[in-house]
């Protein structure tokens, strides 16, 4: 079946430009992705703006795709890691040094998916695909807020 023109969109925009589908690990390579979409954005208001932005579109696109890839969360799918990095480097400096660790923080608990990400997986659609990163995002910016509050 021909896809149309706004279900390649979709897909275009899920992907990360397609980024989604080399190998190996997307998901890693999605954050990394993300990292770089948001370094110029740098770390403020028009940060969390762009984070909001990333969550509803991310939220409303992944699950638009996951439909037409015909799967639940494809793997393909990284626009949740794309909204979850920038989560997790939210109101953080932008040195190199704080978004690595970030970033390191992000993945682990994306894997890991610490309570209640794994709950959160569970949910249906979009949300269920997203929600997940967002926690694992949230858990590693508290981290790396704490230890910058603390060195």
């Amino acid at each position: 079946m021909k896809q149309s023109l706004s279900d390649r969109l979709v897909v275009a925009i899920a992907t990360g430009a397609y980024v989604g589908y080399l190998r190996p690990a997307p998901g890693t390579l999605g954050s990394i992705l993300g990292l770089l979409l948001l370094w110029p954005v740098g770390a403020g208001t028009l940060q969390a703006l762009v984070t909001l932005c990333l969550i509803g579109v991310g939220i409303v696109v992944a699950g638009r795709a996951a439909e037409i890839m015909g799967a639940q969360d494809p793997s393909d799918i990284i626009i949740d890691e794309i909204a979850g990095i920038a989560v997790a480097t939210m109101f953080l400096p932008t040195r190199f040094l704080e978004r690595a660790v970030a970033f390191v923080l992000f993945r682990l608990f994306d894997i890991i998916k610490p309570f209640p990400a794994r709950q959160a997986e569970r949910l249906s659609g979009g949300v269920g695909i997203v929600a997940d990163d967002l926690i694992a995002g949230l858990y590693a910016n508290l981290l790396v807020h704490v230890w910058l509050f603390l060195s």
